[in-house]
Parts: structure tokens; C-alpha cells; sequence
């Protein structure tokens, strides 16, 4: 009956242990997602045409250029992102000692004539290596959440995929400038400043491919 009580002691925080895992990758995919610069939206302008052939509230020479250039507007960001990074490092130690001691004439009867000798040794060697390489490409829209006085613009935007078992967030902000945007209105994601790519997953998927609690906890305290 005891041991039936200590196991519902262990299982109840391991419960809540398991579920806060999930909960917390959950809150941080769910969590607001704030602009680089805390500053009040600009209201959105009306774009009226002038009446010429370069219009003020459009980039380009024509009215029928599309390309985002005001709060509110939606650009297309070509997502081409891979980066790779390696390290190794290496150690290498050794030490050896070693001493005799002649015994006095008067002794050698008593021991071996040759003496006493005695030595030490040791020696270290270690190599670590890491590597680690990431690439994420696609397409998303984001939208213009604020016009710089230099022109630049402040977009951000978020995607969201709901899979069978678990969710996919992808989230994206930083600055562009107006001149990187082509003609389509899409920017290769290479070309924003301040670029903050999440890719995050959330639900039993990406659990899964997580250690448990009790594995981390093994890991933390195993001397090997």
C-alpha cells in the first residue's frame, strides 16, 4: 500500500513535468509577436494618383508598380537560408619521470647491488570536434508594420501549418529596403537587416523527437 502511495507521489509531478514541456514550447509559439521598434503604427495613407507618371505614394515610375512601401502593405519574402559552421579543438599532454638510488657498500649485502630505481609516466590526449549546418527555404508573406525615415521598411509575419499531431510555426521579421524589392514584390530573405527567422514546433511530433525529463535528469548527473 505504500509503495502504491510513493509511486502516485512520483507520478504526479512527472505529470506535470511532462506537460509543461509541451506547454512551454506551445506559449512560446502562441506568445505576441512585438516590432523591432516599440513605437505607435503610423496610420496608413490613402494612395491618390497624381495625375503624373511617377506617383509619391508608389515606388517606381508607373501607378501599377505594387511593390509594399506603406504600413499595411504585403511583401512576399523568398526564404534561402543555409548556414554551416564546423570547430575542432585538440589537447595533448604527457610527463615522465624517473630516479635510481645507489645503495651505500656497507648495504649490498643486505640488497641487490644494482640499487633501487623507480619511475613515472602519464600522458593526455583529446580532440573534440562540432558541426552543425541549417537551411530552411520557402516563401511567406509578411507585412510592413512600419516606414523608417530613410525609407527602409519594418515587416514581420507569421505562418502557421496544424499537421495531424502538432503545429508549425514559422515566423519572420526584420528591415528592407525598398531598392531590394523586385518587380514581383518578393525580397530574398538574405537581403533584411535585423533578421529574426523562428521556426518553431509545437505538439506530439516535436515531443517526440525531444529527451525525456527523466533522461535529462540522468544525462545532468552521469559522471561518464
Amino acid at each position: 500500500m505504500n509503495f502504491n502511495k510513493a509511486l502516485v507521489l512520483l507520478a504526479v509531478p512527472a505529470a506535470m513535468a511532462l506537460s509543461g514541456c509541451s506547454t512551454e514550447m506551445e506559449a512560446a509559439a502562441s506568445a505576441d509577436w512585438e516590432p523591432i521598434y516599440q513605437e505607435p503604427m503610423p496610420q496608413a495613407t490613402s494612395r491618390m494618383a497624381s495625375g503624373a507618371i511617377f506617383s509619391g505614394g508608389q515606388m517606381g515610375l508607373f501607378a501599377t508598380d505594387r511593390r509594399a512601401a506603406q504600413v499595411g502593405d504585403i511583401l512576399t519574402v523568398e526564404l534561402k537560408e543555409k548556414f554551416a559552421a564546423s570547430k575542432a579543438q585538440g589537447a595533448s599532454s604527457s610527463k615522465s619521470d624517473s630516479f635510481s638510488v645507489t645503495l651505500p657498500t656497507a648495504l649490498t649485502g643486505s640488497f641487490d647491488s644494482s640499487g633501487l630505481s623507480a619511475g613515472t609516466s602519464r600522458s593526455f590526449d583529446g580532440d573534440g570536434r562540432a558541426t552543425q549546418s541549417n537551411s530552411l527555404t520557402g516563401r511567406m508573406s509578411v507585412t510592413v508594420v512600419r516606414v523608417m525615415p530613410s525609407g527602409n521598411l519594418e515587416v514581420m509575419g507569421q505562418k502557421k501549418l496544424t499537421l495531424n499531431n502538432g503545429d508549425e510555426y514559422v515566423r519572420l521579421r526584420g528591415i528592407v529596403r525598398q531598392a531590394d524589392i523586385s518587380a514581383d514584390n518578393t525580397v530574398d530573405s538574405d537581403r533584411l537587416a535585423n533578421a529574426e527567422i523562428k521556426y518553431i514546433g509545437a505538439g506530439d511530433v516535436a515531443d517526440s523527437a525531444k529527451k525525456g525529463w527523466l533522461r535529462r535528469g540522468f544525462d545532468a548527473v552521469s559522471p561518464f
